[in-house]
Parts: structure tokens; sequence; C-alpha cells
């Protein structure tokens, strides 16, 4: 039979038988699964996809309701601060989130610095002076009263820098007198306090807290109680917590934190008395020492501000807000004489805290807490017979932590710092021969 052929144009067709093509699909395969093996499959699947969603939600529910708790208990526990900002700040750096804290106060301190130049507020330098150099004619065996303070700023203003009295009296003394002066001459406008202790007529006390230093409980610890309060005439700030403090805590015959040598220190004595100097350097352990409070090293010896502080140090002398040289600040010293002076205020740098220290006749001194809500002096002048009470109490400075209300946190079983209180020796209408306590005359453990 003949062949036909292609159409024209087109390839011939082959012929012959065609090849097979390799299957890539196997030659045999095994039996395919049940249904019931697959709805089981399939159960197994969705089982093991709600575990883990389940174990997700489990830990996102605890990691929430711990954020809850925890974050929830330091914005309304007053002793993380006044403000909420504050007490997100202090929660934030116990939980490793520091940095995040610090550059958020940078952004915010950018646009508020404290001014340069200007005036300060109207009656910014308080009542009616009671300066002098001599002796109070009416109270011959208390200190001589400290002379005017010399202001850095000019023209000085009316009142800037005079002391007047403060705060029950003792033996019919006034033993507390505070002041009010520009701390130097660039932040015109600032004001800063400065309190004046007479230590004849006063005698201290220092009040652990049950964080500030932790390992207590101890014999004098907040609420101050209302034997203590019958002749309270102040309370204010002690340091900085202890981890930052670079320095040790000795109270009640305990060591809560090693002392340190060299470190500027807050002593107080047996009999009331109290000092500040550099650990193991002029100041050392002995039956007399009560209480020693260590925070960082002095800032004034000698009646000069110590060497090494620098204007814009914002480290050194305790982390700041935002990473600011000028800010609340506070500090103690001790004069010749044996006055103890604490100065507080807002803008001030470490070095305008010292000279203000030196101003206001400190031959030795120490850096207290910093940053506005944790520096704090209270003055109190209940009616005479009366306890001290938060209703009768004052603030050093109306922008102190708390305004108002700064004067209770000392009487509040929620107040966790360590803080220090003066008290009247004697009774306000008795003599200098009649104590309102009896010194203690226990010794302590070295």
């Amino acid at each position: 039979m003949p062949t036909s052929r292609p159409p024209k144009g087109q390839p011939p067709r082959r012929t012959g038988s065609r090849q097979p093509v390799a299957s890539s699909r196997p030659t045999s395969q095994g039996p395919r699964p049940s249904r019931q093996e697959l709805q089981k499959k399939s159960r197994s699947r969705t089982y093991r996809r709600r575990r883990i969603w389940a174990g997700v939600l489990l830990a996102l529910v605890i990691v929430v309701g711990w954020l809850t708790y925890s974050l929830g208990s330091a914005l309304t526990n007053p002793s993380y601060g006044v403000s909420y900002s504050a007490r997100f700040a202090e929660w934030g750096r116990e939980h490793y989130i520091g940095p995040a804290i610090t550059w958020a106060e940078a952004e915010w301190y950018k646009y508020h610095q404290p001014p340069k130049g200007g005036k300060p507020p109207a009656n910014a330098f308080g009542g009616k002076s009671q300066s002098g150099t001599g002796v109070n004619p009416t109270c011959p065996n208390a200190l001589p009263l400290p002379p005017t303070i010399k202001s850095p700023a000019s023209p000085v203003q009316p009142g800037e820098g005079t002391w007047h009295a403060a705060g029950r009296l003792s033996a019919g003394c006034s033993s507390l007198y505070e002041a009010f002066l520009r701390p130097d001459s660039v932040h015109t406008s600032e004001v800063v306090g400065v309190v004046w202790m007479d230590t004849k007529l006063l005698s201290a006390t220092l009040y652990s807290g049950s964080q500030i230093p932790g390992g207590g409980p101890f014999k004098n610890s907040a609420p101050i109680p209302e034997s203590a309060a019958m002749t309270l005439t102040s309370a204010f700030n002690a340091g900085f917590r202890m981890n930052d403090a670079q320095g040790g805590y000795y109270t009640d015959g305990r060591v809560i934190f090693p002392l340190v040598p060299g470190a500027a220190s807050a002593v107080i004595y047996t009999d009331g008395s109290i000092t500040v100097g550099s650990w193991d350097h002029g100041v050392s352990m002995s039956p007399k020492v009560v209480s020693v409070r260590q925070n960082l090293a002095l800032i004034v010896d000698n009646s000069q501000p110590a060497s090494g502080l620098s204007v814009s140090d914002n480290t050194k002398w305790g982390s700041t807000l935002g990473g600011s040289a000028y800010v609340w600040r506070s500090g103690m010293g001790v004069t010749a004489n044996g006055a103890v002076v604490y100065v507080a205020g807002p803008g001030l740098s470490i070095t305008a805290l010292a000279d203000t220290l030196v101003r206001a006749g400190a031959v030795r001194a120490m850096e207290l807490d910093i940053n506005a809500d944790w520096v704090q002096y209270s003055i109190y002048s209940p009616p005479v017979g009366q306890p001290a009470a938060p209703s009768n109490g004052v603030p050093l400075m109306s922008g102190m932590a708390a305004g108002s209300a700064g004067p209770s946190r000392y009487f509040a079983n929620w107040w966790v710092r360590d803080f220090f209180t003066m008290s009247a020796r004697y009774p306000a209408n008795g003599t200098m021969t009649t104590m309102t306590t009896k010194p203690t005359t226990t010794t302590t453990k070295k």
C-alpha cells in the first residue's frame, strides 16, 4: 500500500514504533491512608497547634499580669516619687530599661533647661532678718548667730542671704535659721534655700528606711513616732540609694553596708551631736558613734570646694535628670563651731552647691540626694507642748518634692528612704538645764 505523502511544506512523518517514555512516578505505590488515618493526623496537627497557641497565650497572660502588678504597684507607690513620671522612671531603672529612661529624660530636658539671667520671684528671700555675728543675748549658751551669706549674683537683692528664725524653740531660743540666695551669677532667677542648725540646742537622729538601706527592722524608721514628734524641729533627706552612694551605712550597732575609707560621712554620736568628715581621715569608729551615713566624697574640705569638681559633671556626683548638670541638689556641712548647714534648690550644679555651702560657713560638706522628687527639707512649728505633725510643718521651699505635702512623708509608714531629723534638746519654754530627752549612753560595737 503506497504511503501517503505529507502536505507540501511539512516535514515527513516518522515511521516505526514509538519509544516508551520513562515515567518519574514510582512503578509501585503503597496503600493510600484511610480516611480515619487522615482525620487522626489532622486532629493531631490541630491539637499541637492549639497547645502552642495556648502556651503563647498563657505566657502572654503571665507577662501582662506581672507587668500590670509590678508597674501598677510602682505607679501607686509614693515612695517611688511624687509624679507618675518619676515613679515610672524608678521602676524602669529597676527593671533594666534605664537607658531608654535616660534617653527620654534627655529629650525632655532639652526643652526644660534652667533659664539664664532674669530676676528672682517676688518675696523670694524670706521675711525679717535676724542676722548677726554676735551671741544671741537671750541665749548666751547657744552658738553665735551666723553672718549674712554673700550672694555670688549682683546686684544683691533686698533680704538676699539674710537669716530669719524658723521652727520650734529650744530653751526659749531659736535653734534653726533659714536664708535664701541665688547660687551663681548666671542663673539669676533661680533661688536656693539654706538652713543653719544650732547643735547646742538640737540633737540629730538618722532614720533608716525599709528599702534604704535595707536589712531592717531598725530602732528609728518612718513613721516618726509621737514620742519623737514632741521635740521634732526638722526632717530632711539623706543620701543616694546605697548601690549609688559609693559608701557604707552603720546604725543600731550593725554594719549594714561596709564603711568605705575616704567616703564623705555624716556621723552621729551618743550625745546627739553630728558632724561631717572623710571616713578614717578625720572621723572614725568609736564607742560613741551611733550612726554613719556615707555618700560619695566630700565636696567641701578645709573651707574650700574640693578639688576635681566640674560644673558640667553629671555622673560622678549622681545620675541627674536627663543627664543635666543643673538639677535639684542638696548638701549638708558642718561649720568651724559645730553648727550644721543644709543647702538645697533647683538649677544647682555640683560646683554651685559646694560654693553655697562654703558661703554658708561649712568647713566640710557632702552632697546628699538629688533630683526633684528626693530633695526635701521640712520645718515644724507646733504649739508649745504639742507634737510636730504634717499640719504644722512647711517645706523649706515651695518647689520642693511634694510641695506642701512634703512634711507628711516622714510620718507615713510607706516612706522607705532614710532621712535625718533635728530635735530640740530642751523644752520650748524651759531652760538649758532641763533636757527634753536624756542622751543615750549605750555603747555600740565597732
